[in-house]
Protein backbone atom coordinates (compact mmCIF):
# COMPACT_ATOMS: atom_id res chain seq x y z
CA UNK A 1 0.00 0.00 0.00
CA UNK A 2 1.38 3.40 -0.72
CA UNK A 3 -0.65 6.76 0.01
CA UNK A 4 -1.46 9.95 -1.97
CA UNK A 5 -1.51 13.23 0.32
CA UNK A 6 -3.81 15.94 -1.31
CA UNK A 7 -2.14 19.17 -1.00
CA UNK A 8 -4.90 22.54 -1.85
CA UNK A 9 -3.86 26.05 -0.80
CA UNK A 10 -4.77 26.38 2.75
CA UNK A 11 -3.31 23.22 3.48
CA UNK A 12 -1.27 23.19 6.26
CA UNK A 13 -1.41 19.72 7.99
CA UNK A 14 -0.19 17.95 4.43
CA UNK A 15 3.25 17.54 5.73
CA UNK A 16 2.90 16.52 8.67
CA UNK A 17 1.20 13.62 7.16
CA UNK A 18 4.01 12.91 5.25
CA UNK A 19 5.82 12.90 7.71
CA UNK A 20 3.77 10.75 9.88
CA UNK A 21 3.14 8.01 7.44
CA UNK A 22 6.78 7.81 5.83
CA UNK A 23 8.74 8.33 8.97
CA UNK A 24 6.68 6.77 11.67
CA UNK A 25 4.48 3.85 9.62
CA UNK A 26 7.06 3.64 6.92
CA UNK A 27 4.98 4.00 3.70
CA UNK A 28 5.58 5.55 0.49
CA UNK A 29 3.87 8.82 -0.02
CA UNK A 30 3.04 10.74 -3.33
CA UNK A 31 2.27 14.65 -2.57
CA UNK A 32 -0.60 15.62 -5.11
CA UNK A 33 -1.31 19.05 -5.85
CA UNK A 34 -5.10 19.94 -6.09
CA UNK A 35 -4.73 21.28 -9.41
CA UNK A 36 -3.57 17.81 -11.42
CA UNK A 37 -5.86 14.96 -12.01
CA UNK A 38 -3.75 11.77 -12.49
CA UNK A 39 -3.99 8.94 -10.19
CA UNK A 40 -3.13 6.59 -12.57
CA UNK A 41 -0.30 5.34 -10.01
CA UNK A 42 -2.82 4.13 -7.61
CA UNK A 43 -4.28 1.46 -7.23
CA UNK A 44 -7.53 0.52 -4.94
CA UNK A 45 -5.56 -1.14 -2.81
CA UNK A 46 -4.12 2.37 -1.51
CA UNK A 47 -5.10 5.12 0.12
CA UNK A 48 -5.65 9.30 -1.10
CA UNK A 49 -5.55 11.24 2.04
CA UNK A 50 -7.11 14.52 2.68
CA UNK A 51 -5.03 16.14 5.40
CA UNK A 52 -6.01 18.80 7.72
CA UNK A 53 -5.54 22.95 6.83
CA UNK A 54 -7.88 25.90 5.62
CA UNK A 55 -8.75 24.84 1.87
CA UNK A 56 -8.52 28.00 -0.22
CA UNK A 57 -9.35 30.01 3.16
CA UNK A 58 -12.54 28.32 4.02
CA UNK A 59 -14.22 30.37 1.98
CA UNK A 60 -18.25 30.14 1.65
CA UNK A 61 -17.93 27.24 3.81
CA UNK A 62 -15.09 25.08 5.05
CA UNK A 63 -14.26 22.24 2.01
CA UNK A 64 -16.77 23.45 -0.28
CA UNK A 65 -14.43 25.17 -3.11
CA UNK A 66 -11.82 22.48 -3.02
CA UNK A 67 -14.82 19.74 -4.13
CA UNK A 68 -14.22 21.21 -6.92
CA UNK A 69 -10.64 20.54 -7.26
CA UNK A 70 -9.81 18.64 -10.71
CA UNK A 71 -8.07 16.50 -7.99
CA UNK A 72 -11.21 15.78 -6.14
CA UNK A 73 -12.94 14.96 -8.93
CA UNK A 74 -10.38 12.27 -9.42
CA UNK A 75 -10.57 11.24 -5.89
CA UNK A 76 -14.64 10.78 -5.93
CA UNK A 77 -13.87 8.75 -9.14
CA UNK A 78 -11.37 6.68 -7.18
CA UNK A 79 -13.72 6.15 -4.00
CA UNK A 80 -16.50 5.25 -6.59
CA UNK A 81 -14.34 2.55 -8.09
CA UNK A 82 -13.37 0.71 -4.00
CA UNK A 83 -9.76 3.18 -3.49
CA UNK A 84 -9.65 3.79 0.01
CA UNK A 85 -9.60 7.85 0.67
CA UNK A 86 -8.90 9.22 4.56
CA UNK A 87 -10.18 12.83 5.62
CA UNK A 88 -8.50 14.30 8.50
CA UNK A 89 -10.33 17.44 10.00
CA UNK A 90 -10.84 19.70 6.68
CA UNK A 91 -10.45 16.58 5.05
CA UNK A 92 -13.65 15.12 6.03
CA UNK A 93 -15.15 18.67 5.56
CA UNK A 94 -14.20 18.14 2.07
CA UNK A 95 -15.09 14.75 1.79
CA UNK A 96 -19.13 15.81 3.05
CA UNK A 97 -19.42 18.66 1.14
CA UNK A 98 -18.16 16.47 -1.86
CA UNK A 99 -21.41 14.08 -0.76
CA UNK A 100 -18.74 11.33 -0.25
CA UNK A 101 -19.78 10.47 3.45
CA UNK A 102 -22.84 11.97 4.62
CA UNK A 103 -23.61 14.70 7.27
CA UNK A 104 -21.72 17.92 7.50
CA UNK A 105 -19.33 19.70 9.95
CA UNK A 106 -20.71 22.58 11.88
CA UNK A 107 -19.65 25.21 13.99
CA UNK A 108 -18.70 24.36 17.02
CA UNK A 109 -20.95 24.42 19.88
CA UNK A 110 -18.85 27.07 21.84
CA UNK A 111 -18.14 29.12 18.83
CA UNK A 112 -14.65 28.74 19.36
CA UNK A 113 -11.48 27.29 18.03
CA UNK A 114 -10.45 24.06 20.11
CA UNK A 115 -7.04 23.00 19.71
CA UNK A 116 -5.79 20.18 22.46
CA UNK A 117 -5.84 16.63 23.33
CA UNK A 118 -8.83 14.38 23.20
CA UNK A 119 -10.07 11.22 23.83
CA UNK A 120 -11.72 8.74 21.28
CA UNK A 121 -12.86 5.46 21.12
CA UNK A 122 -14.37 2.52 18.76
CA UNK A 123 -17.26 0.50 20.39
CA UNK A 124 -14.64 -2.13 21.24
CA UNK A 125 -11.19 0.04 21.57
CA UNK A 126 -9.86 1.29 24.64
CA UNK A 127 -9.69 4.94 24.88
CA UNK A 128 -7.01 6.73 22.40
CA UNK A 129 -5.69 10.27 23.16
CA UNK A 130 -4.94 12.20 19.51
CA UNK A 131 -5.46 15.84 19.25
CA UNK A 132 -8.27 17.96 17.42
CA UNK A 133 -7.56 21.66 15.82
CA UNK A 134 -10.67 22.82 14.25
CA UNK A 135 -13.20 25.40 14.34
CA UNK A 136 -15.88 23.84 12.60
CA UNK A 137 -15.98 20.30 14.02
CA UNK A 138 -19.37 19.65 15.23
CA UNK A 139 -20.79 16.78 13.24
CA UNK A 140 -24.47 16.96 12.26
CA UNK A 141 -26.68 14.41 10.09
CA UNK A 142 -30.35 14.26 10.68
CA UNK A 143 -31.86 11.52 12.32
CA UNK A 144 -32.21 9.16 9.50
CA UNK A 145 -29.14 9.07 8.48
CA UNK A 146 -27.89 8.88 11.94
CA UNK A 147 -29.80 5.70 12.61
CA UNK A 148 -28.69 4.29 9.23
CA UNK A 149 -24.63 5.29 10.38
CA UNK A 150 -25.88 3.34 13.56
CA UNK A 151 -27.23 0.40 11.91
CA UNK A 152 -24.54 -0.13 9.58
CA UNK A 153 -21.81 0.35 11.96
CA UNK A 154 -20.62 2.91 10.42
CA UNK A 155 -19.64 5.09 13.62
CA UNK A 156 -15.98 4.34 13.99
CA UNK A 157 -15.24 7.28 16.71
CA UNK A 158 -16.52 8.79 19.38
CA UNK A 159 -15.82 11.15 21.77
CA UNK A 160 -15.02 9.53 25.37
CA UNK A 161 -12.68 10.69 28.77
CA UNK A 162 -9.98 8.54 29.37
CA UNK A 163 -11.44 6.08 31.03
CA UNK A 164 -13.52 5.87 27.55
CA UNK A 165 -16.95 7.33 28.83
CA UNK A 166 -18.44 8.50 26.05
CA UNK A 167 -20.17 12.18 25.82
CA UNK A 168 -20.85 14.95 28.54
CA UNK A 169 -17.39 17.12 28.57
CA UNK A 170 -15.46 14.67 26.86
CA UNK A 171 -17.36 16.19 23.69
CA UNK A 172 -15.36 18.94 22.57
CA UNK A 173 -17.36 20.70 20.07
CA UNK A 174 -20.84 19.15 20.21
CA UNK A 175 -21.21 16.71 17.90
CA UNK A 176 -24.06 15.28 17.53
CA UNK A 177 -24.30 11.41 19.09
CA UNK A 178 -20.31 12.51 20.00
CA UNK A 179 -19.62 11.17 16.64
CA UNK A 180 -15.64 11.86 15.70
CA UNK A 181 -15.19 9.35 12.60
CA UNK A 182 -17.22 8.08 10.68
CA UNK A 183 -17.32 5.42 7.43
CA UNK A 184 -19.31 5.45 3.64
CA UNK A 185 -21.40 2.27 3.44
CA UNK A 186 -18.74 0.41 1.69
CA UNK A 187 -16.19 0.92 4.13
CA UNK A 188 -13.40 2.82 1.94
CA UNK A 189 -13.77 5.79 2.76
CA UNK A 190 -13.45 7.98 5.93
CA UNK A 191 -12.81 11.07 7.94
CA UNK A 192 -12.17 11.83 11.55
CA UNK A 193 -11.59 15.39 12.67
CA UNK A 194 -8.91 14.53 15.58
CA UNK A 195 -5.54 14.34 13.94
CA UNK A 196 -3.70 11.18 14.31
CA UNK A 197 -0.67 11.95 12.03
CA UNK A 198 0.11 14.09 15.04
CA UNK A 199 0.13 11.19 17.65
CA UNK A 200 2.48 8.47 15.62
CA UNK A 201 5.82 9.62 17.00
CA UNK A 202 7.49 8.54 20.00
CA UNK A 203 9.72 11.66 20.24
CA UNK A 204 5.79 13.22 21.33
CA UNK A 205 5.54 10.73 24.15
CA UNK A 206 2.13 9.68 22.11
CA UNK A 207 1.73 7.09 19.65
CA UNK A 208 -2.39 6.33 20.01
CA UNK A 209 -2.22 7.58 16.06
CA UNK A 210 -0.57 4.64 14.83
CA UNK A 211 -3.64 2.38 16.66
CA UNK A 212 -5.82 5.02 14.74
CA UNK A 213 -4.60 3.63 11.30
CA UNK A 214 -4.48 0.43 12.40
CA UNK A 215 -8.31 0.39 12.98
CA UNK A 216 -9.17 1.72 9.77
CA UNK A 217 -7.21 -0.96 8.25
CA UNK A 218 -4.05 1.17 6.71
CA UNK A 219 -1.98 -1.15 8.74
CA UNK A 220 2.00 -1.93 7.12
CA UNK A 221 1.66 -5.63 6.21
Amino acid sequence: MKFGVLVFPGSNCDRDMQDALEKDLGYPVEMLWHKDSDLSDFTTDDCIVLPGGFSYGDYLRCGAIAKFSPMMQSVIEFANKGGKVLGVCNGFQILCESGLLPGALLQNANQQFVCKNVFIKTDKSEALQIPIAHGEGRYYADEATLTHLEKNNQILFRYCDESGKVGGTANPNGSTWDIAGICNDGRNVFGMMPHPERATSDVLSNIDGKKVFEILGLKKK
